[in-house]
């Protein structure tokens, strides 16, 4: 599973692109934990093993982020055979948590299908915790979501505004979608979308 790109379904030019899969990897923010450092530089070179060595005292002691690391080492196979069901485990551990991450990556895990029942709901609720903290691949699965009435009860006046957000990041993907869906929108809808996204701030900012 490639990293850092969307990947898109044969045949989709003219309609909504289909939701992004990857998982994140090598975003390390702090290092609150002795080992965290260590852990991920090992993981960004390749060493997983010795990540995994590094990384999974530090899960067990609670640390979010290196439960999310493991969540990401199980669920792709790196260092330890693949294993959604533990990837899963991982990647809740962090969510209660509230971190980001580990919320989208758990919410990709949902909509389809990987280690744990498929739920387009619950795929909603997490990707929409991760959405409202920023995270930019969240609030785009969110447009999907409300674009396609899947999980969530069709919005375009929702699904225009998280498009509009992530696009204004410079994805073009995204402002694909937003043009899209504005064809099948009212004058008044599109111009509330646009109040809901400029008015948008972080979960927990001012």
């Amino acid at each position: 599973m490639r990293r850092g790109t969307r990947h898109t379904e044969p045949g989709m030019c003219r309609k909504l692109v289909s939701l992004t899969v990857f998982f994140f990897s090598l975003q390390v923010v702090s290092f609150a934990y002795a080992g965290l450092p260590e852990g991920a530089a090992a993981y960004s070179k390749g060493e997983y093993a010795r990540a995994y060595r590094e990384l999974g005292p530090l899960a067990e002691q609670g640390n979010a982020e290196a439960q999310w690391y493991l969540g990401v080492m199980c669920h792709d196979g790196q260092g330890v055979p693949q294993n959604y069901a533990e990837a899963a485990k991982w990647f809740r551990k962090a969510v209660e948590q509230g971190y980001a991450k580990a919320q989208y990556n758990l919410g990709v895990m949902y909509r389809r299908g990987n280690g744990v029942q498929q739920d387009n709901e619950e795929a909603v609720k997490l990707y929409r915790k991760a959405a409202e903290q920023g995270l930019i691949e969240a609030q785009y699965n969110l447009g999907v979501m409300y674009a396609e009435g899947q999980g969530v009860k069709q919005d375009f006046v929702q699904a225009h505004m998280w498009f509009d957000l992530v696009a204004a990041s410079g994805d073009s993907t995204a402002r694909k979608n937003k043009e899209i869906i504005s064809a099948k929108m009212t004058p008044s809808q599109i111009a509330e979308a646009q109040r809901l996204a400029k008015e948008w701030k972080p979960k927990g900012k001012d």
